[in-house]
C-alpha cells in the first residue's frame, strides 16, 4: 500500500457522538487511506483544503437495496399496496426486462446514491425462473463499472417462482448465480412451501462457497411466522455467526414480549445481524387493519439494547414495494428514529445504523468509520454535528471514495 500523503483536509469537524468535536485535520494517502487525524502541520508539498469547520463523516453504507427494481413503479404498479401485490406486479413486469434496461435504471439510481454520500451498497438481485440470471449479471456488470465510485455487493436473491417451486431447481439457480459472480446468498423462505427446508438449502449453498447470507425473513405481521428463529438456530449450529443477516423480521413485533426476548437473545448468542427497512414496512404492512394500524417494523430498540447489530437501509426506491425514495440513506436513518420510536441517543444510534454497523455486517474492513487506517470514503457537509446531519439532512455534500472526489465539489 502506498502510504505517501497526498491531501490534507484542514479545519474539519469530526464526529464524536451526536454533538461533534473540535476541528481537526485529516491526512489522506495516495492509496486512499486515512494516515492521520488531528493537529497536522501544513506543508507546501501536500495540497491542503480548508473546510472551514464543515462536518466530515464516513461515507454512508446502504446495506439493503433492490437496484434492479428501482424506478419501475410506472410500469409495474401495485394497486392493493400489499407485499404479495408488489411481488406479483414485478414478476409480471420482469418477464420482458432486458439486462440492458435493468442496468440503465440501476445506474441512474446508483448515481443518485453516490451524490447523496453513499459509499457502499448491498443490492439484492432477483433470481427466479422468469428472470434467470439477468439481474445478477446486470448487477455484477454495474459493480465493475462503478468500482472507482463505491463498493457494490451483489446478493443472489432466490425469490418468487424460485422460492415457490422445487428446492433443487432453486439450488441450481443459486449455483449459477455464484458462478456469475454473486457475493452473497439471499432468498425469501416465507414464500416457500417448506420455509425451514428452504433456509437450510440457502445456508448449504452459502457454506459450500464461503459466502455470507442475507435473507428476507418474516416480512409479515403474522405472529406464527417464525422463520427468523430457525435461521438463528441454524446459524448457531453451523457456527456461521457474523455472516448471517435477517432482513425485515416484522413478525417479531407481533409476538408476546417474552417470546420476542428469547428470539432476540438467541440472535445475540448466534451472531445473527438484522436490517430493518422502514420505508417498505411502513408502506406494505398492516394493509388489512382499519384501527390502530401497526408501524410494521421489527423490535429495533429492543434488539439494539440487547446487543444485536442492527442496520437500516433504503430497500426499494420508487417501485411496487416502495413508491417513494430519493436514494438518500440519511433519510432512512431519520425515518428509523420515528418509525422505531428510538429515543435515547437516537441520532447517534441512527447514524451508526448507516455507517460502521452495516460496514461491519457486510465484512467491509476499513469502511464506515473515521479512523487512521480506514478507507478515505468521506462525506463533507455543512452540518454542525451528527445530530444536525440526521435530523435535517446533509444539504450540499462533497463525496470522496478512496480519497478521490466522486460527487460534489471541494
Amino acid at each position: 500500500m502506498n502510504v505517501s500523503p497526498s491531501l490534507v483536509l484542514a479545519n474539519a469537524t469530526i464526529p464524536a457522538g451526536a454533538r461533534g468535536a473540535s476541528p481537526s485535520s485529516i491526512l489522506i494517502s495516495s492509496a486512499g487511506h486515512i494516515l492521520d487525524i488531528g493537529d497536522i502541520s501544513a506543508s507546501a508539498e501536500i495540497p491542503t483544503i480548508d473546510l472551514g469547520g464543515r462536518l466530515v463523516t464516513p461515507a454512508f453504507v446502504d446495506m439493503h437495496q433492490h437496484l434492479d427494481k428501482s424506478f419501475t413503479l410506472a410500469d409495474a404498479p401495485n394497486p392493493d399496496g400489499t407485499l404479495l401485490g408488489a411481488i406479483e406486479a414485478f414478476r409480471s413486469y420482469s418477464k420482458g426486462l432486458t439486462r440492458e434496461r435493468i442496468c440503465e435504471r440501476a445506474q441512474a439510481t446508483l448515481d443518485r446514491c453516490v451524490s447523496m454520500g453513499t459509499g457502499a451498497i448491498r443490492t439484492h438481485a432477483n433470481l427466479d425462473h422468469e428472470m434467470g440470471l439477468k439481474s445478477v449479471e446486470a448487477m455484477c456488470e454495474l459493480r465493475a463499472a462503478n468500482s472507482h465510485r463505491l463498493e457494490l455487493q451483489v446478493v443472489a436473491f432466490a425469490t418468487s417462482s424460485a422460492a415457490r417451486g422445487e428446492i433443487a431447481l432453486a439450488r441450481q439457480l443459486l449455483e449459477r448465480a455464484v458462478a456469475a459472480g454473486a457475493d452473497c446468498i439471499g432468498g425469501t423462505p416465507n414464500l416457500a412451501p417448506d420455509p425451514t427446508a428452504y433456509i437450510d438449502m440457502l445456508l448449504d449453498v452459502a457454506e459450500r462457497h464461503g459466502l455470507p447470507v442475507d435473507l428476507h425473513v418474516d416480512e409479515t405481521l403474522d405472529p406464527q411466522a417464525r422463520c427468523f428463529d430457525h435461521l438463528v438456530e441454524q446459524t448457531r449450529r453451523r457456527r456461521m455467526g457474523g455472516r448471517v443477516v435477517g432482513s425485515h423480521v416484522c413478525s417479531l413485533s407481533a409476538v408476546p414480549d417474552d417470546d420476542a426476548r428469547r428470539s432476540i437473545d438467541a440472535a445475540v448468542q448466534a451472531g445473527v445481524a438484522v436490517c430493518t427497512l422502514p420505508a417498505a414496512n411502513l408502506f406494505l404492512q398492516g394493509r388489512d387493519r382499519r384501527q390502530l394500524v401497526p408501524r410494521g417494523l421489527t423490535r429495533v430498540g429492543d434488539m439494539i439494547d440487547a446487543g444485536v447489530l442492527v442496520a437500516t437501509a433504503s430497500d426499494n426506491i420508487r417501485d411496487a414495494f416502495v413508491p417513494v425514495g430519493s436514494g438518500d440513506v440519511v433519510e432512512m436513518a431519520r425515518w428509523t428514529i420515528l418509525a422505531a420510536h428510538l429515543l435515547t441517543d437516537a441520532a447517534d444510534r441512527a447514524y451508526r445504523m448507516i455507517t460502521d454497523i452495516p460496514a461491519t455486517i457486510m465484512g467491509m474492513d476499513g469502511r464506515g468509520s473515521l479512523r487512521v487506517g480506514a478507507k478515505a470514503d468521506l462525506v463533507i457537509s455543512g452540518c454542525a454535528n451528527v445530530e444536525d446531519l440526521i435530523a435535517g439532512g446533509a444539504g450540499t455534500r462533497a463525496v470522496l471514495h478512496n480519497g478521490q472526489l466522486v460527487a460534489g465539489a471541494l
